[in-house]
Order: structure tokens, then C-alpha cells, then sequence
């Protein structure tokens, strides 16, 4: 229970952006079903058996996965409710959000269980009675339900957002199927066609709640950069103009499908890949985004447009130079307790992980911090610029670069957490109740695979085969990681310097990934230009690395 209380808050953020990606495969399969493949199935040239297996199969494994992860959160708060508030679980089951958690839950295997038939009216009307049941039980978990004046138009634009993300982010697995399984070009036209209405009306749908939810809960442009909700709220809107970019280019193209039968699809196929990459993080950042507060909820302890322009003026030279182990705040406590318990069989720790305690800060625990981001950022623009020169026939030698991902690695594992294992006091697996530390674990080993898959990769050219892969997906992954991690800072207001320069950086690993993705899964100018985006926005991790502080 202790260990669960601990990671609590990251675990429901990770647990709500599985539930957000599960609801929206399962709704988007649905809107697929009802307002693409059902129509269309008639004037398609093949009955599309195979297709609509795959659609169904899929729909079915979303649902029930909706369902578990709905169950799973609901015991998720419930234990947090009674660990914490002494309550017994039968309460804290019967609360607000546990019975909406039940219909959800209940809904989502529903839903499941009727899609595995042929469609027909009674079955589409049960299964969009139980999706519009299940979309207004969620909006019972949102900020909307929580709003003390009238909630009904908040309500509504976020059933309408969730909707739109569902039929534009969700609906994209079932159109690569279905594209996948025609080979006509008279389909791919007539499938193309409907999928880019739907998306153009989900599009409005999202941007129209979206605009309504931001007017209520950020209230002012000074909450949109003052306050971690405005700040994560311009994190999902540069996600959004990225999904809009690839729907823009799908859409061209679409038309010129419409004009030109034999314009080949693989272009739209590789894009609704990476939409689809982009959306999950979109719906990632809006599950952090539900954990935070309103900004028009925070009027004071803002940041002011000064502070933020101050922290985020560069400083040259970045810190180089570590300061002294022994002259950081654990080591100094621990020093003074393990003197103080002198002789006692069992000295107290200066630092036990997930235990809460903010521990003071000094001017050398600022300075340790900033000497790892900057030295990570030496390590990341290296990158970057061994990445552009390998493009130059003199400068094949530069393709070990890779490698510099294992150094930075190793690094990192020793510096990103001086309480823990090896450098301070508490051991390695016992550091990881802290949820901070277990993030920086992650990364760390997210790092080191994504380096020795990607030195084989260009070890080995074009014999890579699906290795190659690898790169941009934890790439992208560790992007949309970053959406989720936090930092334990007793001043809110440094906490939020912290996380602005996180979110960029999230975002530029995020456009990283995915140009790389699209460099190797398509030819011609889109893959050229992409081989020049990665490299260009690893150069950009760095420089903002190099100028991180804390102070």
C-alpha cells in the first residue's frame, strides 16, 4: 500500500492516457464502422471479408482493453482513498468517479462483446446508445463536472472533443486496414474520400471544444504561460499543428487521388502512420493535463513574462565543472545523522524514496543539476551534427554516432540522481518508489537501446530490416514520456520554470522520431527532407539542454 501511494500520481496519469487511447481505437472503430465501411461496403469492388475481420478484431481488443484499464483505475483510486482517508473500499468503490467508472467499464465490454457480430440496426443502435452512455460518464471524470457555475457547455465540449479525437485519431488503425486490404484504386479513392470528411468534421469538433474548454479554465493570456495547465495546454497545441501539417498533406493528396486514380497511396499511408504515432502522444498529454488545475483556478504564484524571459536567457559558458558530492544536501544530512546514530545498530536515512520529504536545496544541488543537463546536451548536439555530416560522402566516418548514446547513458545512470544507488544512500531498487527516479531509469535505459539499435542499423545500411525501427519509436516514446514526468519542487513557480523547458524538449524528440520514421519508410523529397528535420531537432534538444538551469 505504502509502495502504491508513492507512484501514485504518475501511475494516474500513465493509467488515464491508456485509458484516453483505448476509448478513442474503440469509439474510432465504431465511427469507422457506422459512417465509413458500412455505406461504402456496397460500391467497393471486393466484399472486404479480410477487412472487416481485421476492423473487428481490432475494435474488440480495444474495447476490452478500454474496459480492463477503466476497472484498473477504478482500483487504482479506490486503494489511494483508502490508504490515505482510512475509508472502507465499499465507499470508496461507491463514489462519484467509481460509478461512473463502473458504466464505463461496463459500456467498453458491452461494446466489445456486440461488435463481434455482423452488423445490423438493433446491434448499431445498442452499440452507439452504450458509446454515447460511456462518452457522458467520462466527461463525469473531467474538470467539467467539477466546475462550481453552469457546467452544461463544458460538458458538451468535452464529450465533442473526446468525440472528435475518437473519430479523427482513433479511425486512422482501421484506415490503414483498410487501405492495406484494397488494391483497387477506385476504393483507396472512395475510402480516402470519406475518411478526410470524417476528419475535417472531427478536426472542428476538437478545435471548437478545445477553444471553449481554454476560455474557462485558463481564463487570461497570463495563465497561459504563468501556470502549468496553460504551459501543457500549448504543449497539446503544438502536437495539434503537427497532427494538421500530416492531415493537410494527406488531404492534397486525397484530392489528387480524386482527380488521378493511379497516384500511388503509399505517401498517405506512411503519414496516417505518424498521425497516428502523434496522436497517442496528443492523448498522453491530455491525460497529464486532467491531473493539473485549471489556471484560472491559480491567481496567484504565477510566473511573470519577466521571470520566464530571465530564466530562459542564454548564459555562456554552460556549467562544465561538477561541484563536490560531499557538499550536496544529502550527502551533508547523511553525514550529520550517521554521526548523530554513532553505534546505533540502525542509522536513520537521510533520504527514503517515495517518502514525500522535499529535502532543502544549496547552491552546489542546483549546480550538480545544471552540470548534467548541460553535459547531456553537449552529448545530444554531437549528435545532431555527426547525424548531418554523415549525409556528406566525405563524412561516412561520423556514423558511429550511436555510440555517443551509450556514453551519455552510462553518464546519466551516475549523475541524474544523487539520493540513489551509486552515488547516495538509498539502493537501486529501493530508489525506484520515487517516481522521479523511476523516470529517469527509464530514459536512461531508453537511451541506451535506442543507441546500440541504431549503431547496428548503420552498421549494417539498408540490410537493417525492422531494427531500423527502433530508433525513431523510442525516440517518439521518450518524447511523449517526457509529457508525464514531474518534478518534486516545493516552489511551484520553479517547478513550472523546470517544466518549460521540458515541454520543448518533448516536443522536438517527438518531431525527431517521427521525421526518422518517415526518412525510412518513404523515398523521395518527403524522406530527404526528413533526414535534414531529425538531425536539426536533435541539434535543438541540445541547445536547450545547454541552456538549462535552476536558478
Amino acid at each position: 500500500m505504502y509502495l502504491l501511494l508513492d507512484i501514485f500520481g504518475y501511475l494516474s496519469v500513465v493509467l488515464r492516457g491508456l485509458i484516453l487511447i483505448a476509448q478513442s481505437f474503440a469509439l474510432g472503430g465504431l465511427a469507422f464502422q457506422l459512417l465509413l465501411w458500412g455505406p461504402l461496403q456496397p460500391k467497393l469492388s471486393v466484399y472486404g471479408l479480410t477487412i472487416e475481420e481485421r476492423c473487428r478484431a481490432f475494435l474488440r481488443f480495444s474495447a476490452f482493453a478500454w474496459a480492463l484499464l477503466t476497472v484498473a483505475s477504478l482500483a487504482l483510486n479506490a486503494a489511494a482513498l483508502v490508504g490515505t482517508l482510512r475509508v472502507p473500499w465499499s465507499e470508496a468503490v461507491s463514489a462519484d468517479f467509481g460509478r461512473a467508472d463502473i458504466v464505463i467499464a461496463a459500456c467498453a465490454l458491452g461494446i466489445a462483446i456486440l461488435a463481434n457480430g455482423p452488423a445490423h440496426r438493433l446491434r448499431s443502435a445498442a452499440l452507439l446508445a452504450m458509446s454515447v452512455l460511456a462518452l457522458a460518464m467520462q466527461t463525469r471524470l473531467t474538470h467539467a463536472a467539477s466546475r462550481p457555475d453552469v457546467r452544461w457547455p463544458l460538458l458538451l465540449s468535452d464529450a465533442g472533443h473526446m468525440a472528435g479525437a475518437a473519430v479523427w485519431i482513433g479511425g486512422l488503425p482501421y484506415f490503414l486496414i483498410a487501405l492495406s486490404g484494397c488494391k483497387d484504386a477506385g476504393d483507396w479513392r472512395l475510402i480516402a474520400r470519406r475518411y478526410s470528411l470524417m476528419s475535417m468534421a472531427a478536426v472542428a469538433a476538437i478545435v471548437c471544444g478545445g477553444l471553449v474548454m481554454a476560455a474557462n479554465y485558463i481564463g487570461s493570456v497570463a495563465a497561459i504561460y504563468g501556470t502549468a495547465y496553460g504551459v501543457m495546454t500549448l504543449a497539446k497545441l503544438g502536437l495539434l499543428l503537427m497532427l494538421l501539417m500530416l492531415g493537410a498533406g494527406n488531404y492534397f493528396l486525397v484530392e489528387r487521388l480524386r482527380r488521378d486514380p493511379t497516384t500511388p497511396i503509399l505517401r498517405l499511408k506512411r503519414f496516417a502512420e505518424v498521425e497516428i504515432g502523434i496522436g497517442l502522444t496528443v492523448l498522453l498529454a491530455a491525460a497529464s493535463l486532467t491531473s493539473l488545475p485549471p489556471g484560472v483556478d491559480l491567481p496567484h504564484d504565477r510566473l511573470a513574462w519577466q521571470e520566464i524571459v530571465e530564466r530562459a536567457t542564454p548564459q555562456w559558458p554552460p556549467r562544465l565543472i561538477s561541484p563536490d558530492y560531499d557538499k550536496l544536501t544529502v550527502a551533508q544530512l547523511q553525514a550529520r545523522i550517521t554521526l548523530a546514530d554513532a553505534g546505533r545498530a540502525n542509522a536513520q536515512a537521510a533520504y527514503v524514496p517515495g517518502e514525500g520529504t522535499i529535502l532543502p536545496r544549496n547552491a552546489e544541488d542546483i549546480a550538480w543539476s545544471e552540470y548534467n543537463h548541460h553535459w547531456a546536451g553537449v552529448f545530444v548536439v554531437l549528435i545532431g551534427l555527426l547525424a548531418l555530416l554523415e549525409h556528406f560522402r566525405w563524412g561516412r566516418w561520423a556514423r558511429h554516432w550511436p555510440l555517443l548514446f551509450l556514453v551519455m547513458a552510462a553518464f546519466l545512470f551516475f549523475r541524474a540522481d544523487e539520493q540513489a544507488w551509486p552515488l547516495g544512500p538509498a539502493g537501486f531498487f529501493e530508489s525506484l518508489r520515487d517516481p522521479e527516479v523511476a523516470q529517469h531509469r527509464i530514459f536512461v535505459l531508453l537511451i541506451a537501446v535506442f543507441g546500440l539499435f541504431e549503431w547496428r542499423v548503420r552498421l549494417r545500411g539498408s540490410k537493417a530490416g525492422p531494427a531500423a525501427l527502433v530508433f525513431p519509436l523510442t525516440t517518439a516514446l521518450g518524447g511523449a514520456l517526457l509529457l508525464t514526468h514531474s518534478h518534486a519542487i516545493a516552489n511551484i513557480k520553479d517547478q513550472l520554470l523546470i517544466e518549460m523547458s521540458h515541454t520543448p524538449l518533448a516536443l522536438c524528440g517527438v518531431a525527431a522520431g517521427w521525421a526518422r520514421w518517415l526518412e525510412l519508410r518513404l523515398d523521395g523529397r518527403v524522406s530527404r527532407a526528413a533526414a535534414w528535420i531529425w538531425p536539426v531537432a536533435f541539434i535543438l534538444v541540445g541547445l536547450i539542454l545547454l541552456d538549462y538551469r535552476e536558478a
